[in-house]
C-alpha cells in the first residue's frame, strides 16, 4: 500500500507540473495580517540572497554601462516586493564606484514600507513608490527595468502585455523568474523551509512554481509582446532570465547558460 501511495503521489505531481496552475498566492492577498506578511517578507529576503538573484543581473548591468559608455544609469525595478534586489543592487553599485539611480515599484504598501526600512538599514539610497504596473502607467522611461519573481503571478495575457508595458519604456529589460520543473519544485520545498518559518512562504513557494512558466513559454509571450532578439540564460537555482535591448547589439551577457 505505502508503494502505490507514493506512486500514486509521484504521478500527481507530474502531472501537477505539465501545465500552469495559477491558484494565487497568500502573500498576494491584500487583507494578510501585516505582521505575517512582513516576517514572510524577511523570509524571502532570505531566499533573495541565497539565490543569489541581484548577482545574476549585477553583471548584465555592469556590462550595459561599460557598453554604453554611461557613468550613471536610470534602473526600475518591478514588482520590488521587499526590496531585496533594488537594494542590492545599489550596494552592488556603490561598492563598484557606478552611479546607479535606481527606483523601485510596488503595489503593496506593506512591502512597500518593509523596503524602504531595509534600505534605510542598508545605508542605500532607493526610492520606492507604489504603483499598479497592470494597470497605472509608467511615467518615466529608464536606463534598464528590471522584474524578478513577478511573472508567475500573471496570466499567459498579462505577461504579455506587461513585457510589451515594460519594453516601450525602456532600452534594456532583465526579466528572472522560477521554471516550472521538478527540479525547482524540490528546491522551493526544501529551501524555504531551511531559510523560513513562515507557513506563507511554504505554501505560496509551491503554488508559485506551479504557476510558473517554462523557458518555451516564457518565449512565446516575449514573441507575443513584440520583442525582438530576446535572449534566455538559466541561472541559479532553476531559474530563467529574460535579456532585451533595444539596439540588439548591446547584447546584455552571453555566457555558457545561454539556451537556444
Amino acid at each position: 500500500m505505502k508503494a502505490v501511495s507514493f506512486t500514486t503521489g509521484a504521478r500527481t505531481m507530474l502531472m501537477s507540473l505539465t501545465h500552469r496552475q495559477l491558484e494565487g498566492e497568500l502573500m498576494d492577498d491584500p487583507a494578510l495580517d501585516r505582521k505575517a506578511h512582513q516576517a514572510a517578507l524577511n523570509g524571502l529576503r532570505r531566499i533573495n540572497a541565497a539565490s543569489r538573484t541581484a548577482a545574476a543581473l549585477w553583471p548584465r548591468i555592469a556590462r550595459i554601462a561599460k557598453a554604453r559608455r554611461l557613468s550613471s544609469l536610470s534602473v526600475l525595478d518591478v514588482a520590488t516586493g521587499g526590496g531585496d534586489v533594488a537594494i542590492a543592487l545599489a550596494r552592488r553599485a556603490r561598492d563598484a564606484g557606478l552611479r546607479l539611480r535606481i527606483e523601485a515599484c510596488d503595489i503593496s504598501p506593506t512591502a512597500l514600507h518593509f523596503a524602504q526600512g531595509q534600505a534605510v538599514r542598508e545605508k542605500v539610497e532607493v526610492s520606492f513608490f507604489p504603483l499598479d504596473v497592470l494597470e497605472d502607467p509608467l511615467l518615466a522611461r529608464y536606463d534598464i527595468i528590471t522584474s524578478t519573481l513577478f511573472l508567475h503571478h500573471l496570466s499567459d495575457a498579462q505577461i504579455a502585455a506587461l513585457l510589451e508595458k515594460l519594453a516601450a519604456q525602456t532600452d534594456h529589460l532583465l526579466v528572472s523568474d522560477l521554471i516550472r520543473n521538478h527540479t525547482g519544485y524540490g528546491l522551493a520545498y526544501v529551501g524555504t523551509r531551511l531559510l523560513s518559518a513562515s507557513k506563507i512562504v511554504h505554501v505560496d513557494a509551491m503554488r508559485s512554481v506551479r504557476a510558473a512558466l517554462t523557458v518555451a513559454e516564457a518565449r512565446r509571450l516575449a514573441s507575443q509582446a513584440g520583442l525582438q532578439g530576446v535572449r534566455f540564460e538559466r541561472h541559479w537555482p532553476s531559474r530563467f532570465m529574460l535579456s532585451w535591448s533595444r539596439n540588439q547589439g548591446v547584447a546584455p551577457m552571453t555566457h555558457q547558460g545561454a539556451l537556444p
